[in-house]
């Protein structure tokens, strides 16, 4: 299994400002200065091996979507316009020699809130006569909502002129479903309107997207249900939006998870790695550099022999399992 991320913005997209790109240019030559490199190779040996990631390259701004890899048929989490993107890669695979998977996609929606379904409306495969594509999600009203979202006056066009075969199907939190050869279970979180994580398994390895949850008190609890949900993962993908002190402080209740908390469910819960994920949108990519060190200081803190590993998800990630 491999685990692609499309999108990993939190609430809202990001831009990148021809200022950004400016100041990384600037940082990347400060930086030359000691090496001097020629070659173009030894440019990019210097690229890759002297700069940090927030000066060669950017978390990215779209927002939810990560692909789950290794089956016959495709899976993605939330259609946030990180979709878009991976509708485009779909178009091009033939062009450029990859072979598509097949014309089935299987999107497991986390919950309802704009930023993740608002890339789907411009995901391309939706429009092609001949594409079968199941929409899964835990709310009653699942398919209502994405009609609404393409209905006059806030889109012009509508789902129903969507070429594709469109299924919605509404899962029960709890109870196991087998699809696309891979055995899924949902889970209910703590988020405004309520939000549905999931957990996959496939060939004994086992991933769990688990974004738009706040955990509180009761995650110190012996029997918190989260730290059986996420027991043993090869890869938890965990919401963690916000900083300790805006989690428990000016944001408490907004329905979000901190990086604290992120890595001391995963330690107990025995998990392999961990992806800090739905990135607050307001941080640039210095602040999230820092934001991964001070995650990754933490966990030496709190257990200095766990074998733990952290990402801090952006735009292009992928992770073998």
């Amino acid at each position: 299994m491999q685990v692609y991320f499309w999108g990993t913005r939190g609430s809202l997209p990001a831009s990148t400002t021809h200022k950004m790109i400016e100041a990384k240019i600037f940082r990347a030559l400060q930086a030359s200065r000691n090496f001097s490199p020629e070659t173009d190779e030894e440019i990019k040996t210097f690229i890759r091996n002297k700069l940090p990631f927030a000066v060669r390259g950017s978390y990215g701004g779209n927002t939810s979507c990560v692909e789950l890899r290794g089956g016959k048929e495709y899976i993605l989490c939330d259609a946030g316009t990180g979709i878009r993107d991976f509708g485009n890669f779909y178009m091009q695979a033939g062009k450029a020699g990859q072979k598509k998977l097949s014309n089935v996609f299987h999107i497991f929606i986390s919950h309802l809130h704009w930023d993740h379904i608002q890339g789907f409306p411009f995901f391309t495969p939706a429009f092609i006569p001949g594409n079968v594509i199941h929409i899964y999600g835990c709310h009653k009203n699942l398919e209502q909502v994405f009609i609404n979202q393409q209905s006059v006056p806030c889109f012009p066009v509508p789902l129903q002129a969507m070429r594709a075969d469109i299924r919605f199907h509404v899962l029960e939190p709890g109870d196991p479903c087998d699809i696309a050869g891979v055995n899924v279970i949902g889970i209910k979180q703590n988020h405004p309107g309520d939000s549905y994580g999931y957990r996959f398994e496939k060939d004994g390895k086992k991933t769990v997207y688990s974004t738009d949850a706040e955990h509180k008190e009761s995650a110190n609890n012996d029997n918190y249900e989260f730290v059986e949900f996420f027991q043993n993962a090869d890869l938890l993908i965990f919401d963690a939006q916000y900083s300790f002190l805006d989690a428990v402080d000016t944001k408490e209740n907004w329905g979000h998870s901190n990086n604290l908390v992120a890595v001391e469910l995963a330690v107990r819960a025995g998990v392999r790695r961990l992806c800090l994920f739905h990135n607050e949108h307001t941080f640039g990519d210095e602040s999230l550099d820092k934001f991964l060190d001070d995650t990754c200081k933490y966990l030496r803190i709190l257990d200095e022999s766990s074998g733990l590993r952290v990402y801090l998800a952006y735009d292009g990630l992928e992770i073998e399992i």
